[in-house]
């Protein structure tokens, strides 16, 4: 009867809420999810999707020509786990990090999701703006409209207002506050593509230290 019990027996296992955070940033291909949690395996992601399906957490859908792929994407009850997702990684922003950890395999969009997770409505409120992150290799897209900031894999759908390219090192810095937007730029470690005051804007949102203070979870 317990509803916390009920909850653990779908997300509880073991990669399955990182199943979760992987479709938070938009529908995914079983060999995306596969290269995202590669030491998960094929057969345990198999089972955990079908549990998620089951649940009616996530479902499967075609996408349109040209792709014509199958991709896995949550549903309207699985978005609900978002603030869920967004609580754990301000509590474990809290958490040493394992010195056997690669930090070099970084993902700059992971960072960025958690950076969001906080960004305060008065700042979006009045935005409907997307800017476009190309960090190293990676690809993906913010979105803030009418107080609310998501951050989504790949190219921008629609044209951004912002384009701005650096590296993971720069990135990191830049959503933590060690550098500002305008040094970034000066200092050519940041290539940008919309206006400087847009740049500005968009690493006032993606404010890491702000969103773990934030989410932090106090007793009452």
């Amino acid at each position: 009867m317990c509803p916390v019990a009920r909850s653990l027996d779908v997300v509880g296992e073991r990669w399955t809420l990182l199943i979760v955070r992987e479709l938070l940033l938009g529908p995914k291909r079983n060999k995306d999810l596969l290269a995202a949690l590669s030491a998960m395996g094929s057969n345990r992601l198999a089972a955990r999707l079908q549990g998620l399906q089951d649940a009616g957490v996530v479902r499967k859908r075609m996408l349109p020509a040209p792709a014509e792929v199958q991709v896995y994407e949550l549903t309207e009850f699985g978005e609900r786990l978002r603030p869920v997702i967004y609580c754990l990684g301000a509590w474990g922003s809290e958490l040493p990090v394992k010195d056997d950890v690669d930090r070099g395999a970084a993902r700059a969009e992971l960072i960025a999701l958690g950076a969001s997770a906080a960004s305060p409505p008065e700042l979006t409120a009045e935005l409907d703006e997307t800017y476009e992150l190309h960090v190293g290799e990676e690809r993906f897209h913010v979105s803030a409209r009418h107080g609310t900031v998501l951050v989504r894999s790949g190219p921008s759908p629609v044209v951004p207002d912002l384009l701005a390219e650096c590296d993971l090192a720069t990135f990191f810095e830049l959503v933590t506050g060690a550098i500002t937007p305008a040094r970034a730029a000066r200092e050519g470690r940041a290539r940008v593509v919309g206006g400087q005051a847009l740049f500005t804007r968009a690493f006032q949102l993606l404010n890491y230290k702000h969103a773990a203070r934030e989410l932090r979870v106090v007793p009452a």
